[in-house]
């Protein structure tokens, strides 16, 4: 074999070793790649319990309870299913009723999702594209620039 060939047969083992490798870490990520998942994305889904996810959607209106300290229960829905939320910690500021949301932590066997973060959006017209995707599917948000286009 020839310096040439010998060099072009570890570049194909090379080449080949990597695809695999790819290969494997995107059937490995298949169902984690996904930012977050809707309340309706979770009931579909069967997520099991213990599993670490986020979730996002809109804070229910009326469905925020404080109590002792810092503990906090609240629901986040997508206009067609609702996740009761608990939280212990500090709230980001915009936390309110109505904003969008995207918490993250693990799914109780009781159905209740016991997050360890919680983000709010930044400003009035924010919100994560996938949470605004799926309001727009529900037909329930049209964001800044859908209400600039109606006008």
């Amino acid at each position: 074999m020839t310096r040439k060939q010998r060099r072009s047969v570890l570049i194909a083992t090379c080449v080949a070793v990597l695809g695999v490798a790819v290969g494997l870490v995107l059937f490995a990520l298949e169902d984690s790649i996904v930012f977050f998942y809707s309340p309706s994305d979770i009931a579909e889904k069967n997520i099991k319990p213990g599993q670490r996810i986020r979730i996002g959607g809109l804070v229910e209106e009326g469905s925020v309870k404080r109590g002792d300290g810092t503990q906090v229960q609240f629901a986040v829905t997508d206009t067609a299913k609702t996740l009761p939320v608990t939280y212990i910690g500090v709230l980001p500021d915009l936390f309110r009723e109505g904003q969008g949301v995207v918490a993250e932590g693990k799914l109780g066997g009781d159905g209740i999702f016991v997050a360890e973060s919680v983000l709010a959006k930044h400003d009035e017209n924010y919100m994560p594209p996938e949470v605004a995707e799926a309001l727009r599917k529900q037909g329930v948000w049209q964001g800044a620039g859908q209400a600039a286009k109606a006008n």
